[in-house]
């Protein structure tokens, strides 16, 4: 099964509505790893690690988001699988 990485941004009404708990929901169900963050500037960031066509799922999940996101833009960077993570999660203190 092929693998891939995605690193994406998504912009818009997306802090304080359950953008964070409902994307590591989302990943948990389709076997996805990774993390997801707010980010000072209003974004959330994520990396999503798995099999491709799952991540491509967690990739398109997020141009909608839950129910009272109103997401603008995605922005994702596809990256080399790296396998480092054993689970998603939610940070407070994101790797950048």
């Amino acid at each position: 099964m092929p693998t891939a990485r995605a690193h994406v941004f998504i912009s818009g009404y997306v802090q304080g509505v359950n953008f964070r708990a409902a994307t590591r929901r989302e990943a948990t169900i389709r076997g996805v790893t990774g993390w997801v963050a707010n980010r000072p500037d209003g974004r959330v960031e994520a990396v999503f690690e798995g099999e491709a066509s799952e991540v491509q799922r967690m990739v398109d999940w997020c141009r909608r988001g839950p129910a009272r996101a109103q997401v603008e833009q995605v922005a994702v960077s596809w990256e080399q699988y790296t396998g480092e993570f054993d689970g998603f999660d939610v940070v407070l203190e994101p790797y950048w």
